[in-house]
Formats: structure tokens, sequence, C-alpha cells
């Protein structure tokens, strides 16, 4: 059946104009005004914005870390994504040193295949770079379509890749087409640091921040930037906190280097003072990098609005605080890493980015998706509204006003880091190709209608 979007505002990262939107099964087949509206349902969305659906880069949905897995799956993370105005989501695929690439793929599909309420793609990570997985990243890029690679630069002893394997990666990764994502920080220094506070008994959650200090995020992401220079490659740096990486991205991209680079709404939003609230609950603000002090919140917002950072991800990686957190109590080094983050993304970005003035309303919508598209090869068929573009469109009501909560969100997990933040705009709808999965608020999706997404070579956009 035909839906007719009527009486909407049409947002796109280049545009904003009044029109009627025609969807004819999963696409767009007409934007303007007049439209035949013969045979078609007639959705009003007068007084609302109509955005693309967002585009959410960075997800880590069942993932082991830590001794434990994170609270949600495919099925609850991709919901609470749609409630919060995201469509699509690239998750991260783990692999191991001597697994195949192949399996460890098959492995992240089971994870998704029959929960994903949107669409999904995958990031590979590459735990080591020798012969065999050389090759197999042909088949990678070129059949599944997973396009994107990562490499961590931290967690010695758990996923932290050498140097040699990062530049090999980059090398490879320039023949065949792909996008290499790194975690910079200084996985050695910060081992070194964390040994150091735990020795001089120094175990509380603030120790996660102290023992991560920007300078160690700096220079890894320069180091990053100077091997890409050097294998002529390209680079996205993911989950940027803090000046000292903006500037050495800003620095790149100024001498024409393909890089670019990635924020979070915690950074943009919270402050290192998070993690020294009484009775553990600083636990609840422990990811890596960790949140910075408050000023850095400017910079990153600056960096936004000049195109030095491109895109918005939410590094979703959600534990319990009952359970889960607190594991680390008395041991800061044995909290999961990792916040609920997926759903408040796209609505912190508009209230706190848009509604306030920091950013325009089209570069809202190139941040939290066109952008993301571009980079991770969907665009046009997704992050943005379109003829002949994937119906994904959110109907978003810009004049309410609410509250974040852990008692109305909608991932698994017990606690919001935003708890208590008023943020201006809501979404109303949210379409998946051609299907409502919210509506009018309410969740009428199904597990397993989303589809992974095959992705496109990278072309610098």
């Amino acid at each position: 059946m035909k839906k007719l979007i009527q009486g909407g505002t049409v947002v796109t990262a280049a545009d904003t104009y009044q029109a009627d939107v025609l969807i004819d099964g999963e696409r767009v087949v007409a934007i303007g005004n007049d439209l035949d509206i013969a045979g078609a349902e007639v959705i009003d969305a007068s007084g609302c914005y109509l955005f693309p659906g967002g585009i959410d880069p960075h997800t880590h949905l069942d993932m082991p870390f830590g001794g434990t897995v994170t609270a949600d799956d495919f099925e609850t993370g991709t919901r609470a994504a749609a409630f919060g105005g995201t469509t699509t989501v690239i998750d991260f695929c783990l692999t191991g040193k001597g697994q195949s690439l192949r399996e460890a793929i098959e492995h992240w599909h089971g994870k998704a295949e029959g929960k994903a309420v949107i669409d999904y793609g995958f990031h590979l990570m590459i735990a080591e770079a020798n012969d065999s997985v050389l090759q197999q990243l042909q088949h990678v890029v070129e059949e599944e379509g997973i396009t994107s690679l990562k490499v961590f630069m931290a967690y010695k002893n758990v996923f932290q890749a050498d140097d040699e394997t990062l530049f090999k990666t980059l090398i490879r990764a320039k023949e065949l087409g792909a996008l290499v994502q790194v975690h910079a920080e200084n996985g050695d220094v910060i081992d070194y640091l964390i040994k150091e506070a735990l020795e001089l008994g120094n175990t509380d959650p603030i120790y996660h921040a102290h023992t991560r200090p920007p300078v160690a995020e700096g220079e890894a992401t320069g180091r990053a930037i100077a091997l890409t220079a050097l294998a002529d490659s390209q680079l996205y740096v993911v989950h940027v906190s803090c000046e000292e990486a903006v500037k050495r991205i800003a620095e790149a991209r100024e001498r024409g280097l393909n890089v670019y680079g990635e924020t979070c709404p915690q950074y943009l939003t919270l402050d290192i003072s998070y993690l020294e609230k009484p009775d553990f609950e600083g636990a609840k603000y422990v990811w890596s990098p960790p949140l910075r002090e408050k000023w850095n919140q400017e910079v990153l917002w600056s960096a936004l609005k000049n195109g030095i950072l491109q895109t918005v991800g939410s590094d979703q990686c959600s534990f319990n605080f009952d359970g889960q957190k607190d594991l680390g109590k008395g041991d800061f080094t044995k909290i999961p890493n990792g916040g609920p983050l997926i759903e408040d993304r796209f609505g912190i970005l508009y209230s706190e980015g848009a509604h306030k003035g920091r950013i325009s309303l089209n570069q809202f919508v190139d941040i939290t998706s066109t952008k993301s598209a571009k980079l991770f090869g969907m665009f046009p068929k997704k992050g943005t509204i379109a003829v002949g573009s994937d119906a994904d469109i959110v109907i978003f009501d810009p004049q309410v006003t609410r509250t974040i909560s852990a008692q109305t969100h909608h991932m698994n997990v017990d606690y919001n880091p935003f708890e208590g933040m008023e943020v201006n705009g809501e979404v109303v709808s949210v379409l998946s190709r051609g299907n409502f999965v919210i509506r009018d608020r309410n969740y009428v999706g199904a597990a397993g209608s989303g589809r992974f997404i095959r992705r496109s070579k990278f072309q610098r956009p």
C-alpha cells in the first residue's frame, strides 16, 4: 500500500522545504505538492519535520566484554534505536587471533538475524594482519559488503593491535577500497598508568579517567594519522573526546589527508565530574575514552560545526548498574566499559545542537545520517529523503519538551546516563523502508524485519 506523508517540512543535509512525500513499497517515489493520493494511506505530519532516518555508525550489541555481555542485544538495541529516530546501525563484529574472518562474520550474523527491527551493517575488527587475514579481506569487502575495518590501539592484551597491524591494514584498505577505523588511545601507556594506580590503592571509578589522559588519545590519533599518510590510505577516528585529538584531525584535514572523525553525545554533554559520583554511581559513566573536562565540549561542538568532525555515533555498549557495572567495586579496571546511549543520540544532537543554534538544521541531518551514509557506502539509498531512496523517515515534533529517564527509555538496562536532562523535540513516528516501526510513539515493528546492508566501497565524500 502506498503512503503519503502530508504537511511536514522535509529536511535534508542540503535543503529545508515544505512538501509531501509519497512512498510506494520500500522507496520514496515522489516529493512535492498536490501529489496523487489515490490508493494511498495519508499520514498527517503537520507541524513536524521529516528527517532521513538516523544512521548510528558505532554500536556494540550482544557483545562480550569484561566477563559479561552487553545488556542490549540486536532486538532490544535496535528497538530502542528506532524509538530514538535511528533506522540503521553499523555494529562492530569482533574477531580473534587465529579465527577466520568468515567465521567471525557468520557468528555476528547469527546475533542479528531474526532480531534486528531496523537495517544494520557490520564493521570488522582486525586483530592481526598476517597473510591469511589480508587475503581474506578481499572477500570481506567485495562479497560480504563489509567495507570498514576497525583496529584497536588500546585495551592491551584484549583487543589492542600493534602499529604493524594497523599499517598493513591501512595499505590493504587502500587497495580494496575500505575505510579503516581506529580506537585511538595509547594502550601501552594506559596499561602502565593503570598498574601504577592500583599499586597506590587508587581503585575508584574516577581513576578510569585519570589513567586514560587526553594526551594518550591525542598521541594515538596523531600516530594513526601519520601511518595513514605514509600508506596514502583513509582513516576514521571513532569517539573523539578531547581537544588533543581534534587538533590532530584538524591538522590532517588541512593538509588534505583523507581523515575523518566521530564524536558521541556523551562527550558533548557530560564531563569528568560524573565519574566522581558517590556510592559507586560513577561506574555508570565508565567508558573509553573517558569523559573529559567540561571545556572540551565546546571544542567538539565547534569541530562539528566547522566540519573537522563529520559524524556522531552512540558507542552504544550497555551494562546494567546492578549485576554488571558493580563487578568493578574495589577495582575500576573490572567495571565493564560502556553505556546505554543508542536511544538518545539523535534527540540530544537535535536539542543541544540544532535547537540551541550550535549547528544548523541541515548540519544536524548531515551529522546524524547523511555523512555516515556517504562514508560507509550507503548513500543515496540511505541518508537522505529523495526519489528512489529507501523510505527511512522520521516524523519529528520540534515543539515538545521532554525529560530523559530510565523510567521511560526502551533500552534493556537499569539506568540512563542522561537521567533528568530536559530536551526539546520528540520522535513521533519512524518508517524503515516504508514500514512503520514506531507509530504515534508506539512500537509497531517486528523482530527480524531489519535487513543486513551490503555496503559499497569507500569513496571520498
